[in-house]
């Protein structure tokens, strides 16, 4: 179902891939957006449990599109250091294809938005108060993980 890397010796082992995600901030979702137009848009996320969680308003072109199609594709980037005399990048990168759904249950939706508190700020008390406040104003959304790649540059691979 999912294409297989071309360039296979690049490609990160599945421990690696999750490692890049682990360690992420921010990436890019892209989805099915009107008229058949992809959108992407980047967003701060966590990966826990196996799964990828972010948060959103209760509308919006994001939500819409979701709603319409779950079929999501995310990418991370873990490593772009330019390098001039090359005319290259040294790079490493993950993408992931999977699942969207807002999340239902609220035990899941306070502990995945405390989650993604705590990447930004590991304030425990603070991440508690943050997401109480803002509970009732937004959408958590896991992506449930089908398939992932990640790939990094063949410079990476003799380092």
């Amino acid at each position: 179902m999912f294409r297989a890397m071309r360039r296979h010796k690049q490609q990160l082992t599945d421990q690696e891939a999750r490692a890049v995600l682990e360690r992420g901030k921010a990436g890019v979702l892209a989805v099915l957006g009107d008229d058949g137009y992809p959108y992407t848009v980047p967003l701060n996320y966590s990966y826990r449990n196996g799964a990828i969680y972010f948060h959103c308003a209760l509308t919006g072109h994001k939500i819409d599109a979701i709603e319409a199609c779950d079929k999501v594709s995310f990418c991370v980037i873990d490593k772009d250091d330019v390098v001039p005399e090359e005319f290259t990048s040294y790079y490493k990168s993950v993408v992931v294809f999977g699942r969207a759904h807002i999340v239902e249950d609220e035990e899941e939706k306070m502990a995945s938005l405390i989650d993604l508190g705590m990447r930004y700020n590991p304030d425990r008390a603070a991440a508690d108060a943050e997401a109480a406040k803002g509970y009732a104003r937004l959408h958590m959304v896991r992506i449930d993980i089908e398939h992932i790649t990640g790939k990094q540059a063949k410079e990476l691979m003799r380092g």
